[in-house]
């Protein structure tokens, strides 16, 4: 992995130290160089027609000062829980800006969307009947549509595949006479006006991405050819794209993502449907990285190991599944410079009470030496906005970046906790 620190991140390490972030009572902290989280959305737009409605998903960062800058930049939100669909509320988002995904709507929740007019995803045959319930009472604005699960098979990463043949997410569209009883629901539906799907993210190839959106774009087509009339008119074909953590590279990018889609479903760019994206770990994820402090070194069974204050609290999928979620891992002296000298082979842990709190395993760095600091890259999207609360182990207070040289400022987006 390439462990090199760009010039723009040397800069914002220099600039944390510049301003004493990191001290004894803080000894980690989380940046978002806010000029690159722009620079992606305006990407993110550009490279699809006006027709298609980017919606940032929330899971990947729920913090406040995030999701009022992506909705600024031009993004809607998707939800899957109350306390996401709070805070896009929060965050000013309208109910017609949001889109509520979950497979386990409570009926508060779904009473909450369809009074707010959020677009609606409905999951599976037990929640449509509870909003045939709640429609049969009361009028919507919202736009409805049902999600299916077009079963096209497994990327790399089985938990983020969620178009396998048992997936927990959507209608399997293979299943017995699911596709008849899914044209029966928008025929004896008018409400009924959009489709869903979402093959998934991390670890899926983009052709895999492709043939789950082709087979649920041919359902839509033939469901308003059998019913006669034009009742599907949106397309929500969830996010998807894969983050390259292996380098600074963006790979693939979003172009890439739209050839890919162009290649395997042409008809999604004719302007037939309105087509709705759910971006949120490719939108975040290179603008951010960590900052620890390294605390003690030591060797055991001749093995070196650092132990840091970045671990399973922050890194919680690095941690536990170590061989599909690796993340760059750079050396930095005292002064936050990037490190030189030879490289030997070291363990970063963390901080957490058990064994396998480990960032990187017998990685190939300078050595690390107590006052030291670690820079973790790509760390933008879930890694310190949905914390793993072990050991009571404190939120981790995070800046925003922006400008560059002398202009170059740092803004606290979520306050941290103190250690003492």
């Amino acid at each position: 992995m390439d462990d090199s620190v760009s010039p723009r991140k040397a800069a914002l390490a220099a600039a944390s130290h510049r301003a004493g972030l990191l001290a004894e009572e803080a000894p980690l902290i989380g940046i978002i160089d806010m000029d690159a989280l722009r620079g992606t959305i305006d990407d993110l737009r550009s490279s699809f027609p006006n027709f298609f409605r980017h919606a940032f998903a929330a899971k990947a960062n729920t913090m406040p000062a995030i999701l009022k800058f992506v909705r600024d930049a031009g993004m809607s939100c998707e939800v899957a829980s109350p306390g996401e669909f709070e805070a896009a509320q929060a965050a000013g988002f309208a109910g017609e800006e949001i889109v509520f995904d979950s497979p386990a709507k409570t009926r508060w929740e779904i009473d909450a969307a369809l009074k707010s007019g959020a677009t609606l995803n409905i999951d599976n045959w037990q929640e449509l009947a509870r909003v045939d319930d709640w429609l049969a009472k009361g009028k919507s604005s919202s736009i409805i549509g049902i999600r299916v699960n077009p079963q096209v098979g497994i990327g790399a990463i089985a938990a983020m595949s969620t178009a396998t043949r048992t997936s927990k997410f959507g209608i399997g569209l293979e299943d017995g006479d699911n596709r008849a009883r899914i044209l029966a629901a928008y025929e004896a539906r008018p409400w009924l006006t959009a489709l869903h799907c979402h093959v998934g993210s991390q670890g899926c190839p983009l052709e895999l991405i492709a043939a789950g959106i082709a087979k649920t774009y041919a359902l839509a087509v033939d469901i308003n050819a059998s019913l006669g009339r034009k009742q599907i008119a949106t397309l929500d074909i969830g996010g998807g794209l894969p983050v390259n953590f292996e380098s600074d590279r963006v790979l693939p990018s979003f172009r890439d993502y739209v050839a890919s889609l162009k290649a395997g479903v042409p008809g999604l760019f004719s302007g037939e449907f309105k087509v709705v994206t759910e971006f949120g770990r490719s939108v975040l994820a290179k603008a951010g990285i960590i900052l620890a402090r390294v605390e003690y070194t030591k060797e055991t069974g001749g093995h070196p190991i650092a132990i840091t204050h970045a671990g399973a609290q922050v890194a919680t999928r690095t941690v536990f599944m170590p061989d599909l979620w690796k993340i760059r891992v750079s050396a930095l002296d005292p002064q936050l410079r990037p490190k030189t000298g030879e490289r030997i082979e070291q363990d970063v842990a963390g901080p957490c009470c058990f064994a396998g709190d480990v960032v990187a395993h017998a990685r190939p760095l300078p050595r690390l030496d107590p006052g030291d600091f670690v820079m973790l890259h790509d760390t933008g999207a879930y890694y310190f906005s949905t914390p793993f609360v072990y050991n009571s182990l404190p939120a981790i207070p995070v800046y925003g970046a922006s400008g560059a040289g002398d202009a170059l400022k740092l803004t606290e987006l979520q306050r941290g906790h103190a250690l003492v």
